[in-house]
């Protein structure tokens, strides 16, 4: 038997896997060429591993809201590896199916909202959304309104980052140099408690913001609008959970009008905040419903779009033409591990978890509201923000230097959005990792200054 020369190879050291990441990679929100890396090798339950051999508690859900079932799950694996061996892939296209992504299919329909049995499968989050907007403009065209074209999305709102998704994203730095965007896309204001009365006045916050959803559906015409698109809590935006009566309200105006809504649930959905779909608990009663992270916990790239019977059988049953896919749609492996994972949220009661999470950390994160520069402190289900805000001029904080010393200083992964520290971590996290992520966060918002930056120990 003879070796190969890739298995004669030593292992690479860290620093030689960090300058070959430098010279060959281009990453998501690439700061600069040599903005520090971190390589990631290993992980298991809420802990990775660097290149280093370095332990990192994760309370960012592998950086990007996924891995709710944790790491190293052998029964993931397993499912992965069984269905590669019987059929690793094959296409989806032109009537030909595999037996896992009906499966999936006829499982998602059955734990989605009422009414909510059609899916169409994507690779992740950016397709869903691209596809999503076909769906809505397809929807209206074969029932005669061609005109219904425009999109409603909201500031402060990630979407994702192709081109029509992009467009919906409302952060202005990812539009920078890339325009001219996709056309008739309108934003409106986001929901927010904490500065309400610099955004709002005095009105009521929900009252705002359907005063202006309806005066902004006016100005386009609302037989032009084919649908909004929202997440049920704005997860990029900083975790702002929206007051109890607004997505009823928009939902009711929209309804009115003729007007689609589209849930973005990539990041609420599976557990995220303690139920299968975020949108069902919120009273947004979606036609279109976007997943993708903790469908498969991040172990395979996978994404779902979820619509009615109605919208299904309009763009894609008799005499149309659904001219839309991509290679992977369905792809049979990745749907073995979605269904794999779904078992597993499932049997281990991890949406149940997910609330516990929430609570503790509500208590282990009280005594960051004391701090001068913690301005809000939002809670969902697994997920925490925490808004940081000048004590004297309200002014926001922006969070980069607090996550960059958690990670040094405390071994500790979590995100900042702008002004907002976002703790995310896997469904499976203990109380004593929550503890010590909140202790960690607390220590290092004691030091930060109203500059943003974190004063040494």
């Amino acid at each position: 038997m003879t070796t190969t020369q890739h298995e004669t190879k030593s292992p690479r050291t860290a620093g030689e896997l960090e300058d070959l990441d430098r010279r060959h990679l281009i990453h998501p929100h690439q700061t600069g060429q040599n903005a520090e890396r971190s390589v990631i090798v290993r992980g298991a339950g809420s802990s990775v591993w660097d290149a280093n051999g370095t332990e990192f508690l994760d309370v960012s859900g592998a950086g990007n809201w996924a891995c709710q079932v944790g790491y190293g799950r052998a029964e993931l694996v397993a499912a992965a590896t069984a269905q590669a061996e019987r059929l690793a892939y094959f296409s989806g296209f032109f009537g030909f199916s595999n037996d896992k992504s009906v499966e999936l299919a006829v499982r998602l329909a059955e734990l989605a909202p009422e009414n909510i049995n059609r899916v169409f499968f994507t690779c992740g989050g950016s397709e869903g959304v691209e596809t999503a907007i076909k769906l809505v403009r397809l929807f209206h065209h074969h029932r005669g309104e061609p005109d219904r074209t425009w999109i409603i999305s909201r500031s402060l709102a990630y979407h994702g980052a192709t081109y029509g998704s992009g467009t919906a994203t409302g952060f202005p730095p990812m539009h920078d140099g890339i325009g001219p965007n996709l056309p008739h896309f309108e934003k409106v204001s986001p929901p927010t408690f904490f500065r309400s009365t610099e955004l709002y006045g005095d009105a009521d916050p929900t009252d705002f913001l359907l005063r202006e959803l309806a005066e902004t559906i006016e100005r386009i015409g609302p037989g032009r609008i084919a649908a909004m698109i929202g997440e049920p809590v704005m997860g990029g935006g900083g975790v702002l959970v929206p007051p109890a009566d607004y997505w009823p309200r928009v939902r009711e105006l929209l309804s009115e009008h003729g007007i689609l809504l589209i849930a973005d649930e990539v990041v609420t959905a599976f557990g995220r905040t303690g139920a299968w779909f975020d949108s069902e608990q919120r009273g947004m009663a979606p036609d279109v419903i976007v997943t993708a992270k903790g469908l498969t916990s991040g172990y395979a790239p996978l994404g779902a779009v979820l619509m009615t019977d109605e919208i299904g059988e309009t763009v894609a049953g008799e005499g149309a033409y659904f001219f839309h896919g991509h290679t992977y749609s369905g792809h049979p492996a990745a749907c073995a591990v979605a269904l794999a994972n779904l078992d597993l949220l499932e049997q281990d009661g991890l949406l149940e978890r997910s609330r516990l999470i929430g609570e503790w950390f509500r208590d282990a994160l009280a005594p960051a509201a004391e701090l001068p520069v913690v301005g809000d402190i939002r809670i969902t289900g697994a997920t925490a923000g925490i808004e940081l805000a000048d004590p004297v001029t309200g002014a926001p904080i922006m969070a980069g230097q607090v996550t960059t010393e958690l990670r040094h200083a405390h071994a500790v992964i979590l995100r900042e959005y702008g002004p907002t520290v976002v703790l995310s971590p896997p469904l499976v996290i203990t109380e004593h990792e929550v503890r010590r992520a909140a202790e960690a966060v607390i220590e290092v918002l004691s030091r930060l200054g109203n500059d943003g930056q974190v004063k040494t120990r």
